[in-house]
């Protein structure tokens, strides 16, 4: 790893709960297009998630010839194709094109414009967060070496950051007795669990585990999977959810957990995975 992509983290860390900020907020060199490459090398690697935006755009040469076509059932709504002629003579910025529109609609717009190829675009990176892989590295798999200088800022960021993985893990963990394996109420009957079967497995879990109505998903997939499918049993969680029988949670640091543990949670687009329920 390269020490301004090290830096690059160590400066995220220092925007907690969630890690996640702006872009520009970050200085992990005095170089901006340093502190650019490093963001994009870490994002490919998966140690960062980030959003960008469309910062000026030109309309492609699929996006003029649907242009030359008559107005009448062109698979373009007329929002779309005052962008597609704005940007018909070349790059223009997105406020230029679209006087009026509110930022967001016109960064979706654009974005649906350019996936479709109808418009070429330059983008920036906007806001930027760790993700669970980049939470996994920084506890268990960062090894920096050498002599290189690094602020004091960014070794307080990393040390506060441990701290809060510590705590969560005490708090976390579960207190129940270990002589008493949660398996012991695994799903004998013959029928599929229902919801109702569901929520009462979730109480009695945490009951008899002593989770504190923080239940790791992992105890329920243990004792519901067989007979449930993983989907069959997503499904049911987020119907429970729905009628506000259950809350969910997303796990942060994974340092109580094994990597199996950890993947028995449900997967998010944005930061880490579901992996509590709390019974309501």
């Amino acid at each position: 790893m390269e020490v301004v992509e090290l830096k690059f983290l160590l400066a995220l860390l220092g925007h907690p709960p969630d890690y996640h900020t702006a872009l520009s907020n970050l200085r992990p060199s005095e170089s901006r297009s340093d502190r650019n490459r490093a963001c994009r090398q870490l994002r490919d690697r998966g140690l960062i998630g980030c959003s960008e935006e469309i910062i000026q755009f030109k309309t492609s040469t699929s996006g003029k010839a649907l242009l030359k076509l008559e107005a009448t059932d062109l698979p373009i709504s007329d929002e779309e194709l005052l962008c597609l002629a704005a940007g018909a003579e070349g790059m223009v910025t997105p406020g230029k094109a679209m006087k009026g529109v509110k930022p967001k609609k016109r960064q979706d717009l654009l974005q649906s414009l350019e996936t479709r190829g109808l418009v070429q675009a330059e983008t920036q990176i906007k806001d930027v967060w760790l993700t669970p892989d980049g939470h996994a590295f920084l506890l268990h798999d960062c090894a920096p070496e050498g002599n290189h200088t690094v602020s004091f800022n960014f070794l307080h960021n990393y040390i506060e950051f441990l701290r809060v993985a510590v705590d969560r893990a005490s708090a976390q963990a579960p207190q129940g007795s270990s002589d008493t394996p949660w398996l012991a109420w695994r799903w004998t009957q013959s029928k599929k669990p229902q919801e109702a079967d569901v929520l009462k497995m979730i109480q009695t879990l945490d009951h008899e585990l002593g989770t504190h109505n923080y239940l790791p998903l992992f105890y329920l997939r243990d004792v519901l999977q067989p007979p449930l499918s993983r989907d069959e049993l997503d499904q049911t969680i987020y119907s429970l959810q729905r009628q506000d029988k259950i809350e969910l949670s997303s796990l942060q640091d994974a340092i109580a957990y094994t990597a199996e543990q950890v993947n028995a949670g449900i997967p998010q687009d944005i930061g880490g995975p579901l992996f509590f329920v709390s019974h309501l």
